[in-house]
């Protein structure tokens, strides 16, 4: 059979094949999908699981108008082949290339930027509503993992949703599995669901059968349909999907094409909101990725024929767990708290050694505070293992539920600063800037594994109140031989009597360090002032920046509202007469390795360089 992927440019060109053709076509697709994550990184397990059902969805519906939301988007990949970007796909995840999620900048076929989870109903009804309102045609499908369906947004859509009386179709993606094992009632639901594929026959049989009596059979079916909730309970158990408005079908095999294509081309001539759950299997296609779907969520670069990684070993993530796990071991009172990221933010060692003192929320990160703060109330000290990213999530959590209660726990934020590939959905910029608002909270940005150890110690046992230690992802960079933390708030490294200083915190301070080596050949010397703790500020560091000459601060974190702003404010109150300059973000950062990001936005040691030498000539 000829190469049917070349055939493909855009969704229309499926109407050309057959049903073995267009299985073919999901064989095809997968290969390419494994050969570009291999080279590239990303999302692979939940893109294999999702190729039948994206080739079906692209099959019955029009792209021009009908509208796909895709929730969180990193099952995307077969989407974005199929809708003109084949040719482009080995550029995904890279510097100038496609990204790894729904864009609505990149194509008009991606309806709904998407990065975080639990979003797609939500943003669906909107586009429904906004189709209604201009006579646009067109269905509109949001298509939701059931790990999102553990996110709240999830069901205020659902709930909103179930009122509509349109055309919106929702398809609960069931893998059985998120990032990390489905936990909690949800899940439990959703195999209660599955282990009753007789529920919708036993349905359409009785309806079918009241239909048929002569001259009664509409009447009575008329009168089942006004109660229809009560009889619903004694004929067929409902399902909350039907409780909140839509109507259920389901289950039905992710896999089988033909039956995919036909449920759907039925589910378009429903004019009501309809659910309809299918099965799948992450990674499903490659061997290594149905064994360990967890492992090949999100991968880096990878080795074919193994399977394996060429990044392994430790990193920030798994010195952190392997930390809490020594305090947890002296101290019955930590409990660690993940939000479906247990493996992610290197829990598993702790989960497997305390059972009874861990727990997974699911994808549900404003529910995790809210109950980290219940657990510190009852005297526990709970420390929640978070990417930056997704604790924006739970800004009006960590005020209402943290720090007006004056409960005492930690925040271990993972990813902080800049992520890379990923993009601008997942760059852990913003946390420095609003935890920055919230009073009586302390902030630790550690920048090697020892000052690791240091801060999640402060952080658990010194501070008061809401603590949190912020790490990047990954490993160290560079550390100058004689340079040796304090532990203090803040440290100095360099020149002691320099009237250029530069003020930084974080991964940055080896930056830093590297550019102090070729600004010393340019005959600057330079003072480093390195804030370990960085919230609050400790005067003593402001007064140590205090008869520079001109002060340089660089932070890998928006600007407005971060640790470069407010140190600019400490300095004035000083009374600091000389010059300062800051570099930080202003802006989003698109996807690219993290060293092209940083040498982007001027950070790294080459950009650092060239900004201080232009000032000092001016």
């Amino acid at each position: 059979m000829d190469n049917l992927l070349e055939k493909i440019n855009f969704p229309k060109d499926l109407q050309n094949f057959s049903i073995s053709e267009l299985n073919e076509l999901c064989k095809e697709i997968r290969e390419k999908i494994i050969k570009t994550v291999s080279n590239n990184g990303g999302h692979l397990a939940s893109n294999l699981g999702v190729v039948e059902l994206t080739v079906a969805l692209h099959r019955v519906f029009y792209s021009e108008y009908d509208k796909i939301v895709w929730d969180v988007g990193h099952q995307s990949y077969t989407h974005k082949i199929l809708t003109g970007r084949r040719k482009a796909i080995s550029t995904i995840r890279t510097k100038g290339g496609l990204s790894g999620y729904p864009n609505r900048q990149e194509s008009p076929y991606d309806a709904f930027n998407a990065g975080h989870s639990s979003t797609s109903i939500s943003a669906a009804l909107g586009i429904a509503n906004a189709k209604m309102l201009t006579g646009e045609p067109g269905h509109v499908i949001a298509v939701i993992g059931d790990g999102a369906l553990t996110g709240g947004l999830a069901y205020e859509g659902l709930n909103n949703a179930g009122r509509f009386k349109k055309n919106l179709i929702v398809i609960l993606n069931d893998n059985k599995m998120s990032i990390s094992r489905n936990v909690g009632s949800i899940a439990r639901y959703l195999a209660h669901i599955r282990t009753k594929p007789g529920y919708f026959r036993v349905k359409g049989n009785v309806e079918n059968a009241v239909d048929s009596l002569p001259h009664l059979g509409k009447p009575i079916h008329r009168f089942l349909s006004k109660t229809k909730m009560a009889l619903k309970q004694i004929l067929y158990n409902n399902t909350i999907f039907e409780d909140m408005g839509f109507y259920y079908y389901g289950p039905f095999d992710g896999h089988d094409l033909g039956k995919l294509i036909d449920v759907l081309e039925n589910a378009k001539n429903i004019d009501h909101p309809v659910l309809l759950h299918v099965l799948t299997h992450k990674g499903k296609g490659y061997s290594y990725a149905e064994q360990n779907p967890g492992a090949f969520h999100g991968i880096a670069s990878f080795d074919i024929k193994t399977g394996k990684s060429q990044f392994t070993g430790e990193n920030f993530s798994s010195i952190f767990g392997n930390h809490l796990c020594t305090l947890a071991a002296n101290d019955s009172r930590i409990c660690a708290i993940t939000a479906a990221m247990q493996m992610g933010t290197g829990l598993t060692g702790f989960a497997k050694q305390f059972p009874e003192r861990f727990f997974d929320t699911g994808i549900a990160e404003e529910h995790a505070v809210t109950f980290a703060g219940g657990l510190a109330s009852g005297g526990m000290h709970p420390v929640f293992a978070v990417y930056s990213t997704f604790l924006q999530r739970s800004y009006d959590q960590i005020i209402h539920d943290a720090a007006i209660q004056k409960v005492k726990l930690t925040f271990a934020i993972d990813r902080a600063g800049i992520v890379g590939e990923d993009g601008e959905t997942h760059q852990g910029i913003f946390d420095v800037a609003f935890l920055n608002t919230i009073p009586n909270i302390t902030v630790f940005s550690p920048a090697y594994y020892d000052e690791m150890y240091q801060s999640l110690d402060l952080a658990i046992y010194h501070c008061e109140g809401i603590s949190a230690v912020r790490y990047p992802r990954g490993k160290p960079f560079f550390k100058p031989y004689d340079f040796e933390s304090t532990g203090m708030s803040f440290d100095t490294y360099g020149e002691k009597d320099a009237k250029t200083v530069i003020v930084t915190y974080g991964r940055l301070f080896s930056f830093v360090c590297k550019a102090i080596s070729d600004l010393k050949q340019h005959g600057i010397s330079v003072r480093i002032i390195k804030l370990n703790r960085i919230i609050p500020v400790d005067p003593g560091a402001v007064a140590s920046a205090a008869d520079a000459e001109m002060v340089f601060f660089f932070e890998e974190g928006i600007q407005h509202g971060g640790i470069g702003e407010h140190f600019s404010y400490l300095l004035n109150k000083f009374g600091y007469k000389g010059k300062y300059f800051l570099r930080a973000i202003t802006n989003f950062v698109p996807h690219a390795t993290m060293l092209q990001s940083l040498n982007a936005l001027g950070l790294d040691d080459k950009g650092m360089v060239n900004m201080i030498l232009t000032e000092c000539k001016n």
